[in-house]
């Protein structure tokens, strides 16, 4: 659904404007409702309405009797927020988010398939640099799970 890698900025009122790609899936798909979130690797997730409920769905099935779950779950969901592009396509990270992912004025924007990530470029770049190193040797790992 999403994908690629699109440099952008963060405006002064902590706007960040989604790539034309991801507006045209988007637009094509009706979706008008996107919630964001606490990634991993300190990087925002933003979900599709869909992929939301499906990633609802999934921690429901988990026993909240789990104190890993418990822990994940608030900082997953209670950290999230539903945001509407305005008509120039325009979200708005909250303050908090922004702070979680350090993200200062040039971040990246991936398409992660079923999410979109927001990155502060110079954590982008950092991560990047460490794991494409080791690219193939994760895929072949991977590769053993099927």
């Amino acid at each position: 659904m999403f994908y690629g890698e699109y440099s952008h900025t963060i405006d002064r009122k902590n706007r960040v404007i989604i790539p034309s790609k991801f507006r045209e899936t988007l637009r094509e798909k009706g979706i008008e409702k996107l919630y964001v979130t606490r990634g991993l690797d300190k990087c925002l997730f933003m979900f599709p309405e869909s992929q939301w409920k499906i990633q609802e769905q999934k921690f429901k099935a988990m026993p909240f009797t789990k104190s890993e779950v418990r822990k994940f779950t608030r900082q997953f969901f209670g950290g999230a927020q539903e945001v509407e592009p305005d008509r120039q396509w325009r979200i708005l990270i909250p303050d908090y988010l922004k702070e979680y992912a350090d993200l200062t004025r040039d971040i990246k924007i991936l398409g992660v398939a079923d999410r979109i990530e927001i990155w502060d470029i110079g954590k982008w770049e950092k991560f990047y640099g460490a794991s494409r190193e080791k690219y193939e040797e994760i895929a072949e790992n991977l590769m053993d799970l099927e």
